[in-house]
């Protein structure tokens, strides 16, 4: 019982990451590696073309000596006609040359749409200054921020200083004054 329940989890398991693999997989794109370097992509178009209709080829130059770097990628409109060609060419010889053909995981592009290969190394020092000079900013502000509270601190310490300071005089002043005192002595006399 537990063999048959430990085989069906990982059937399961199996399953998903299948599944999961799948996602990731263009299926009507096939990568196809081992290319020779008189192959190019008119030649990759002839050899996979009677499988069905291809809409796009690609074979990524090396900058340094423009030429392909052993591998290519060809698109089929139909996923079908996709899968006929890796069935019949993975293995296949092209030029003295045995070929690798499976689907095409997606490009990652570092960068955005354009990514970073696109661009010069110095691409990146425009954003860098203006993102300093954003945080320079968020600094300036913060620090005019904090005078302004600290001075409307100071100013709330003063006004209650003076507050009780007033309070003092009037009781102070009370004593001093005759007209005060002579009604304090009044009342006390009618109390009495």
């Amino acid at each position: 019982r537990n063999r048959a329940k430990k085989k069906k989890t990982t059937s399961i398991s199996n399953s998903l990451i299948h599944t999961s693999m799948a996602h990731q997989v263009q299926k009507n794109t096939l990568y196809v590696g081992g290319l020779a370097e008189e192959v190019n992509e008119t030649i990759l178009h002839s050899a996979f073309i009677p499988f069905g209709d291809i809409k796009d080829v690609k074979t990524p130059l090396d900058q340094a000596t423009q030429k392909h770097r052993s591998f290519g990628f060809v698109t089929f409109l139909e996923k079908e006609d996709a899968a006929a060609a890796m069935d019949n060419m993975d293995n296949a010889e092209l030029y003295g040359r045995v070929l690798t053909v499976n689907y095409a995981l997606p490009e990652k592009i570092k960068g955005g749409e354009q990514g970073w290969a696109a661009q010069p190394i110095w691409a990146d020092a425009d954003t860098w200054f203006e993102r300093q000079q954003q945080e320079e900013e968020m600094q300036r502000i913060q620090a005019e921020n904090r005078a302004t509270m600290e001075a409307a601190e100071e100013l709330h310490r003063k006004k209650l200083a003076e507050e009780r300071e007033g309070e003092k005089d009037d009781d102070s002043g009370s004593k001093n004054d005759p007209m005060a005192v002579a009604e304090a002595e009044a009342l006390r006399q009618n109390d009495s």
